[in-house]
């Protein structure tokens, strides 16, 4: 296959992965491409999934930098109704590293009222002691990053991150909880993401007013691929956090330890999955390719988009596909993507 990143999203429609998609790659603040193939458009808002979680990590660090927490404080102190069943001793940095031990709970935010999801959420029973177990959680650690950053701030969590987050990186189209009214504002320009596995595709059921407008912190990201990559823009370019801070959020907290939900070995920072090439370039999900940098740092959505940046090159990567292939194809999709913008950039 070519090493043309374009030539492998207009590969992806012509084998039925998905129907169009979004590119933006920028070096040192320049931009190299912001396109779309297919049936996007390049100003089109897609849902992130759970590409949205670094912005939680982000709004942790900003007020970490307040004097607000550390990361080693129980998150019991800022929740007390979380403490049930032994739960006290979880931290922040549990949180964060994905070794907290609770389970992910299906929460459904168009069925319970925000207070009822945080009631579910501090009611849970922990499957393992905290820092014992590495599993990814994909649900229910967000919200409690979210009900973390309104009870510092006093902000509700969606407008936090318009205000203190996307505003600053110049990320007008990008929501996490967006008005219904600015929702239909919108029209044509919300993309759908499309299950592709099955035969014929089907729109996955996610993708609607209802579900964009109530605050899905892990998940319920939208926007363009060229304002995630914005996100991480500002990151590298110091607008959203301190430079030490950064580094902290972006170093390997979690190392070496096998990820009960991925399968596979995986390091972590502080909301941010680091480079784990190490472990298999080949094999590990979600990876950022075969020539990222071992300081590499970003994440993904499921099946669908990427974002990254790796500042030894001050490279910023960020797509989104409209289609749902299935977990090998994806990691297929996702590994030689991002292996071809290095060689077209001629990174390798």
């Amino acid at each position: 296959m070519s090493n043309d990143p374009i030539a492998w999203l207009e590969a992806g429609i012509e084998r039925g992965w998905h129907r169009g998609a979004q590119l933006y790659v920028s070096v040192a603040g320049r931009v190299v491409w912001d396109v779309a193939v297919g049936c996007a458009r390049a100003d089109m808002l897609f849902c992130w999934l759970s590409a949205t979680k670094p912005v939680g990590a982000v709004a942790l660090g900003q007020l970490h930098e307040r004097g607000r927490l550390d990361w080693d404080d129980p998150v019991a102190r800022y929740l007390p109704a979380f403490a049930q069943h032994g739960k006290d001793r979880i931290t922040i940095r549990h949180l964060l590293t994905h070794t907290s031990g609770i389970p992910n709970l299906e929460l459904d935010p168009m069925r319970f009222t925000w207070e009822e999801i945080l009631t579910q959420v501090c009611a849970v029973v922990p499957n393992a002691p905290p820092g014992m177990v590495a599993a990814y959680n994909y649900s229910t650690t967000w919200y409690l990053v979210a009900a973390l950053v309104e009870r510092l701030d006093g902000r509700n969590y969606g407008q936090y991150v318009r205000e203190e987050i996307f505003a600053r990186a110049g990320m007008t189209d990008s929501w996490i909880g967006m008005p219904a009214e600015q929702y239909r504002a919108y029209g044509p320009r919300m993309g759908v993401l499309w299950n592709t596995w099955r035969t014929p595709p089907v729109p996955q059921p996610w993708d609607n007013e209802a579900s964009a407008s109530v605050c899905q912190p892990g998940r319920g990201g939208y926007g363009p691929a060229r304002e995630l990559g914005r996100f991480y823009e500002a990151l590298l370019s110091d607008r959203l956090l301190r430079p030490a801070t950064q580094a902290v959020l972006t170093q390997r907290h979690r190392v070496g330890m096998f990820d009960e939900t991925f399968r596979h070995v995986m390091d972590w920072g502080l909301g941010f999955v680091v480079n784990s090439g190490r472990y298999g370039a080949e094999t590990v999900p979600y990876g950022f390719g075969r020539y990222a940098s071992e300081e590499t740092f970003g994440h993904g959505g499921a099946q669908s988009s990427m974002a990254f940046c790796d500042p030894v090159r001050q490279l910023v990567v960020a797509w989104i596909c409209d289609g749902m292939c299935g977990e090998p194809r994806h990691h297929e999709r996702n590994r030689e993507l991002n292996t071809a913008i290095y060689e077209a950039l001629g990174m390798t």
